[in-house]
């Protein structure tokens, strides 16, 4: 394999991870930016730096030209949704993230209002910290694998062809819709990481192996001795599982 080869597969497994900027200031989230960015593909803006330091965390990303994610989990009424699917979109991040539990009309109006731009809507379906108790707890009835297919056909049903799953219902997502979805998977720890309060994980390479296209990747990366060192090693992990 000549070495251009191995670069490109290098980047396009880079591409496939993301990394979580779940940190509380704009300096914090630059540092590491300017740390990561020539190992990470995307980075993921969530709740915690977007209600701090909004679109300028977005800004941020995008003048290190990398691909932004936007975290942000919507679930409101249609119009509101719409809204800030719009307002996402105009901000040109790259994927952005709405519950599918807001229902059909919900997602429908997301869809509608950013038709023709370049934005991937992701339906989020069980978050990976809940298992099959905490879904009883909120009224949601069976194991965490039947609850994301049944959110996971109302995204699809209603156009929405991102999805949000654990690895552990990723290989069931992609035999039921085959290559018409993009799946992203938290969840992704490295064998012997901690667990945080994640609760249904599996390592980058079954992850890709059970056919996610992008992996979210934190505090095995945020939390290493090294973190570029951490990121390149699941990059090369990414890379070995890759077809």
């Amino acid at each position: 394999m000549s070495a251009r080869t191995v670069s490109a597969r290098l980047e396009s497994a880079r591409a496939r991870l993301a990394f979580p900027l779940d940190l509380s200031t704009l300096a914090e989230a630059e540092h590491y930016l300017d740390l990561l960015v020539d190992h990470v593909g995307v980075f993921k803006v969530g709740l915690e730096l977007f209600s701090a330091e909004g679109p300028a965390a977005v800004r941020a990303v995008h003048a290190r030209k990398r691909a932004c994610f936007l975290d942000l989990k919507l679930h409101d009424i249609p119009a509101t949704v719409a809204h800030a699917a719009k307002a996402a979109e105009k901000l040109g991040v790259a994927y952005l993230t709405l519950h599918a539990a807001a229902g059909a009309d919900a997602m429908r109006a997301a869809r509608e209002a950013t038709l023709g731009g370049g934005l991937q809507l992701l339906a989020v379906t069980v978050l990976t910290s809940m298992d099959a108790g905490q879904l009883a707890g909120v009224g949601m009835r069976g194991e965490p694998a039947e609850a994301a297919t049944r959110l996971a056909d109302l995204a699809v049903t209603n156009g929405v062809r991102g999805l949000v799953c654990s690895p552990l219902e990723c290989a069931a997502l992609r035999a039921r819709f085959g290559h018409t979805v993009v799946l992203v998977t938290p969840g992704v720890r490295p064998a012997g990481a901690q667990l945080g309060d994640q609760r249904r994980v599996a390592t980058p390479a079954a992850a890709i192996a059970a056919g996610a296209d992008l992996l979210v990747v934190g505090r095995p990366i945020r939390d290493a001795r090294d973190p570029r060192a951490a990121a390149e090693q699941i990059v090369s992990e990414i890379d070995r599982a890759l077809p």
